[in-house]
């Protein structure tokens, strides 16, 4: 049986959590956590769901290069895979993804003051994170 893949939109103050369906086909919002809280609020959900694998949002600028919160993100990284040896890591381009997950949330009807809780944007980023992966998982395969 497969586990699900997580996937997180990692920020400062707060990252975006979107997980799939057991069958990892399809990505969904899960849940904004205080980035302070993302270990504790991970291993919960661990502790409920198997998990294969972990999708991580790769910041870049549009030359490439590599964001300033990647420090951070490196850092969260290694202590993922120090606590939570069993699950494969993976880096995800997610250069568009708060952009397009405004255009998903408008495109979907959400009301204009729901769209502007910034903890909606982080998990439905996370969740076109995780659906970016998905695809380009299957289109490898095919």
């Amino acid at each position: 049986m497969l586990g699900r893949i997580v996937a997180i939109d990692y920020g400062t103050k707060r990252t975006g959590v979107a997980v799939t369906d057991p069958g990892q086909i399809i990505a969904s919002p899960m849940e904004t956590v205080p980035t302070h809280e993302l270990m504790l609020f991970l291993e919960s959900y661990f502790k409920s769901e198997v998990v294969d694998t972990m999708v991580v949002g790769h910041p870049r600028k549009m030359d490439n290069t590599e964001s300033e919160s990647m420090k951070q993100i490196r850092f969260f990284v290694e202590a993922f895979k120090r606590r939570f040896k069993g699950i494969r890591v993976e880096w995800m381009d997610e250069r568009f993804s708060s952009k397009l997950a405004m255009d998903a949330m408008v495109t979907g009807g959400m009301k204009k003051s729901d769209r502007r809780v910034k903890g909606n944007i982080d998990k439905v980023s996370a969740a076109i994170i995780l659906q970016s992966f998905l695809e380009q998982r299957n289109n490898l395969s095919n």
